[in-house]
């Protein structure tokens, strides 16, 4: 993986906020290099004081856009041509257009945003949906809502937790991240839940059956008012 062969926090140290710039832009308009992984160093840098987060987000959020039109206007141009053009996997790749197209349609503006938080969509998201020619207009919204809150999102994340939400990120993702924290967030309702249930058993019912188990006399029916 290119990211484990660059040691990509020196070199966001020594060359800053340009070097975060070329990194996200670049993994957002197609080509595999770690951009993620620039943010969320930039972001670790800044709670080391080494770094701004106030320029750390919307720095990788610009360069998010840029990218993806970039990627989204490549797509446009010549990835249609790259997926019909005769030779090798041509029925292979005229199928990612028979997928793809319909998918976009219904899905596309989801597939945009959500695929910012995605490796393999963060990088060809743009790509598809210029080559299965998705509007434009919805395109560029929907890429830049993704991109801002994707910036937004890591940075913060990265910037408040430090190393270790830059090591968790990078190892399982910021969607493990999450199932982690909802995971943990769900097994505690569970438990609540489970504890009121028994409660709400342990009702008058649980109480008459105790009395019956300690020889008790059960109570009554309540006597009628007098007329």
């Amino acid at each position: 993986m290119l990211a484990s062969l660059l040691n990509v926090s020196h070199l966001v140290q020594v060359f800053g906020y340009p070097l975060l710039f070329l990194l996200v832009m670049g993994e957002s308009s197609g080509v595999p290099i770690p951009g993620e992984t620039g943010l969320i160093t930039a972001a670790v840098l800044a709670s080391a004081g080494k770094l701004q987060i106030e320029l750390v987000i919307p720095i990788a959020a610009a360069a998010a856009i840029v990218g993806d039109n970039i990627g989204y206007l490549i797509g446009r141009e010549g990835g249609r041509w790259l997926l019909e053009r005769p030779g090798r996997f041509q029925s292979q790749r005229r199928q990612v257009l028979v997928t793809g197209e319909p998918f976009f349609e219904r899905h596309g503006p989801k597939a945009v945003f959500f695929g910012r938080f995605l490796l393999g969509l963060r990088v060809w998201a743009s790509w598809l949906a210029g080559a299965t020619r998705m509007p434009w207009r919805s395109f560029v919204v929907w890429n830049a809502c993704g991109g801002i809150c994707w910036a937004t999102a890591i940075g913060l994340l990265a910037y408040f937790l430090g190393h270790s939400a830059g090591n968790a990120i990078q190892a399982f993702g910021l969607y493990g991240l999450a199932a982690a924290l909802i995971g943990l967030a769900s097994g505690f309702w569970l438990h609540r839940r489970h504890r009121r249930h028994t409660a709400t058993a342990d009702g008058p019912g649980a109480a008459n059956a105790g009395r019956r188990r300690r020889g008790g006399p059960e109570p009554g029916p309540e006597p009628e008012p007098p007329r």
